[in-house]
C-alpha cells in the first residue's frame, strides 16, 4: 500500500516538473497524465506530443473519418 502511495505521488512530481520545463502551463497535470497514458509505448520524444502541428491534422483525414450517424 505504502509502495502504491510514493509511486503516485513520484509521477505526480515528474509530470509537474516536466509541465515546468515545457512550459505547459495551459494544460492541467491531469491533462499531460491522460496523453502519456495514452502514447506511453509509443518511440516519439515527450516533446512532440504536446505540439499541435498542422501537418498532423490534415482535412485529408478527417474526411476519410466515419459518421456514426450515417447508416
Amino acid at each position: 500500500m505504502k509502495t502504491q502511495i510514493w509511486i503516485a505521488m513520484s509521477v505526480y512530481v515528474l509530470i509537474a516538473i516536466r509541465r515546468k520545463r515545457m512550459s505547459l502551463e495551459h494544460l492541467s497535470l491531469w491533462q499531460i497524465s491522460q496523453v502519456l497514458s495514452l502514447t506511453c509505448f509509443e518511440k516519439r520524444p515527450v516533446n512532440s506530443l504536446f505540439l499541435h502541428e498542422k501537418s498532423e491534422i490534415s482535412e485529408s483525414h478527417i474526411g476519410k473519418q466515419l459518421s456514426f450517424l450515417d447508416l
